[in-house]
């Protein structure tokens, strides 16, 4: 068995969305100017890399993360590489490798190679799901879908794609590091902070495989 870390590494290079704040690390007790021992304060958005969405991010009235059930979070997971696409179809669904009755689904695209080179600029171009693509993977009763940049949805299209995933129950991961899994089925943990009232939380997340 092997273990596979997919999630990103927290550090003020890390790029954020665009108005988010960017991360602030700091030491603020530090054992060589006579402290007991090393105190470090983190400053950031909760969608800060590897993350997952709470309903609460989108509708007013609906469930934040500490409220997530964690049932859809770990289990048997799917991941699909779809390396030639600029956007994430139903059409593109239909046409690829999907098996039948895929609960948990990490798209590998080519924005896995944003991580792989270190970028350290936010990339607008990055390959999101689109409308009917969420509709789609609604209708096959996918319970949790995630993807390899910080938002499921294109740019400047954001809102509608996770409402229709939301609004059906369905869980979101943002900002996995897939750049060294190969398409095939996994293990999935994602493990959120339990963060009272948020809109999201950042994760840990592995895949085990054979």
């Amino acid at each position: 068995m092997h273990t596979y870390d997919i999630s990103l590494t927290i550090s003020p290079h890390l790029p954020t969305w665009p108005g988010d704040p960017g991360v602030v690390v700091e030491r603020i007790n530090k054992i060589e100017q006579g402290a007991e021992a090393n105190v470090t304060k983190i400053e950031m958005s909760v969608h800060t890399g590897t993350h997952v969405d709470a309903p609460y991010h989108f509708f007013s009235d609906g469930k934040s993360v500490e409220c997530m059930s964690l049932r859809a979070l770990t289990g048997r997971a799917y991941v699909l590489d779809l390396p030639d696409v600029d956007t994430i179809t139903a059409d593109v669904l239909e046409h690829s490798d999907l098996p039948p009755r895929t609960r948990r689904l990490l798209l590998k695209t080519r924005n896995s190679t944003y991580w792989a080179r270190q970028e350290k600029e936010f990339q607008t171009n990055y390959v999101g799901i689109c409308e009917d693509a969420a509709e789609y993977l609604v209708k096959r009763g996918v319970k949790l879908i995630g993807i390899d940049y910080l938002s499921v949805a294109p740019y400047h299209q954001t809102r509608a794609t996770h409402e229709i995933f939301l609004n059906a129950g369905v869980v979101i991961v943002e900002g996995l590091d897939l750049s060294s899994i190969s398409q095939g089925r996994y293990t999935l943990y994602c493990l959120p902070l339990k963060i009272d009232g948020s809109d999201g939380a950042p994760a840990r997340a592995i895949l085990v495989g054979v």
